[in-house]
């Protein structure tokens, strides 16, 4: 069984593509993203936020 849902998948999917292309930013103070790691993040947290099917944090 899959730990995260489809949903969560596409969030953290489209993180990682505006990552690469440079224009994912985070929170309020719009920086941009470097990492890996924050773009995971910031799919995650967006697909918290939408209530997708994911493990408690």
């Amino acid at each position: 069984m899959a730990k995260y849902g489809k949903s969560a998948q596409r969030s953290v999917k489209r993180a990682m593509h505006k990552l690469k292309k440079g224009s994912l930013k985070s929170g309020k103070s719009g920086t941009r993203v470097k990492t890996r790691k924050q773009a995971i993040a910031i799919g995650l947290s967006e697909a918290r936020r939408k209530g997708a099917k994911m493990p408690a944090k």
